[in-house]
């Protein structure tokens, strides 16, 4: 029995859309939960619009998630040769033959089908046609001559059993006029060499799994088994198109969720195993197979990807959340200042609690990572005189306590309501406002303590609010 091998295949003409990460992981899972390999094919014939940055964009991406592929990258224009030969194998053995046909002509085709308000489907001119008929102003191209009789069962691992009438595929463009090789050819030929045993992708290319699938007859190829996921929708039930906010990758890490968040969050779109919503990367791999994945398209719902983001802020490790935090800053904030970082790792323990992404724990620990207080303009204008009498009255205080904890400030703050004759949001917000610049935020304690006795004072002592 054949070792499992799997594959992404993306082509690097822009970022890598959130459709493209979930074919990757369950590629990925699929592969690793068989104790197979799993492959990345860069398909960048696309000359003009292939990038080198998008191509590096596309494997950081798939670090970032976890996802991380066997042996060198496979790129496909590498290979253009061995397409070309086969589309002349082809040729030769009679699978394929050579279309004369001028662009005018296929655009009056075009034209007559769409009067007709039916598809265009080439009209096999010269399928039979002798070559000696050829214009010999008209470079050809190279079509595959598709079966016209009988129908295509495929085996689909998710949709089941499909069936298709064969005078439904066109004979499709297998070499351009130019020389070069279309898709269809070059996946097959690639997907044959590289030993591809599963073919997991979007049920968008299913039409293409049928051409694919003649040509591996035609040339006596093993055929791989086909597993063809549904499509990911907008959270109106539309096609999820890049143009859509929120559709790539970059998108989610730019507001800070965690990659197990989003990876657990994309096993889970479109797959489920019993009632099982939160799964370790160990307990993915053991679980997945593709009898999991539904038929119908799933919708991308961005609440649902904050709420498992803030599963993870909350229940991960705080050193590992950190981290996180610390390189989300690196690439979209600013670095963390080396003399903050022990301030931002004890105060992990409360910032955490009001926050769903890396962005909120960056936003509610300004008044750690700033060494001025900027002030909210509106909030201070709640401090009038009785809250600066608080204010003067706290930082008085503390100067006479050697510890500065939770338990030693309580007193403190009672003392201060019972003398000012006011409630607890009477002696907290003012303190916020001086301690933050806002008067929302963390918890008063949780401020002060977080800021160390040194730090409180000075600011308490600031003279724009005295």
């Amino acid at each position: 029995m054949k070792k499992v091998a799997t594959r992404f295949a993306p082509s690097p003409t822009g970022p890598l859309h959130i459709g493209g990460i979930r074919t990757a992981l369950f590629n990925w899972l699929y592969s690793k939960n068989q104790k197979g390999n799993f492959y990345l094919r860069i398909e960048d014939t696309d000359k003009e619009r292939s990038k080198e940055e998008y191509k590096s964009q596309i494997i950081k991406s798939l670090q970032w998630i976890g996802i991380n592929h066997d042996e060198k990258e496979y790129i496909q224009s590498e290979k253009i040769n061995d397409h070309i030969k086969i589309a002349n194998e082809l040729l030769e053995n009679g699978n394929a033959y050579k279309c004369y046909c001028s662009s005018e002509e296929i655009e009056e085709q075009k034209k007559r089908a769409k009067q007709k308000k039916m598809p265009y489907v080439y009209d096999r001119k010269w399928r039979d046609k002798n070559e000696n008929e050829a214009p010999s102003d008209i470079k050809p191209v190279i079509r595959f001559k598709s079966k016209i009789g009988g129908s295509t069962i495929l085996k689909d691992a998710v949709q089941g059993n499909v069936e298709i009438e064969n005078n439904t595929i066109e004979d499709f463009i297998i070499l351009r006029n130019d020389g070069t090789p279309t898709y269809n050819l070059s996946a097959s030929v690639d997907d044959h060499q590289m030993n591809m045993t599963h073919i997991i992708r979007g049920d968008d290319h299913k039409i293409n799994t049928f051409k694919q699938i003649q040509i591996y007859s035609a040339m006596g190829w093993e055929l791989p088994s086909f597993a063809h996921i549904p499509l990911i929708h907008t959270i109106e039930g539309k096609k999820l198109s890049k143009r859509d906010k929120a559709s790539t990758l970059e998108d989610y890490s730019k507001i800070g969720i965690i990659p197990d968040a989003l990876r657990n969050y994309l096993l889970r779109l479109g797959w489920s195993y019993e009632d099982k919503e939160i799964f370790t990367l160990e307990e993915s791999i053991k679980y997945f197979n593709l009898k999991g994945i539904g038929k119908s398209p799933s919708k991308l719902d961005l609440s649902r990807i904050l709420s498992m983001n803030e599963y993870y802020i909350k229940n991960i490790d705080e050193s590992d959340l950190f981290n996180q935090l610390q390189n989300y800053c690196e690439i979209f904030k600013s670095k963390i200042k080396n003399e903050k970082i022990e301030k931002i790792k004890n105060s992990l323990v409360f910032l955490k609690n009001k926050a769903k992404t890396l962005e909120d724990i960056f936003n509610n620990s300004q008044y750690i990572l700033n060494d001025e207080v900027n002030f909210n303009k509106e909030d201070l204008k709640l401090v009038d005189n009785k809250a600066k009498k608080i204010i003067f009255e706290f930082n008085k205080k503390i100067k006479e306590i050697s510890r500065f904890t939770r338990k030693d400030l309580e007193p403190i703050v009672q003392d201060l309501i019972k003398s000012n004759n006011t409630n607890f949001k009477g002696v907290g917000q003012p303190l916020r406002i001086a301690l933050t610049g806002s008067k929302f935020g963390p918890g008063i304690y949780d401020i002060i303590v977080s800021l160390g006795k040194e730090e409180v004072e000075k600011r308490l002592s600031n003279k724009i609010i005295l």
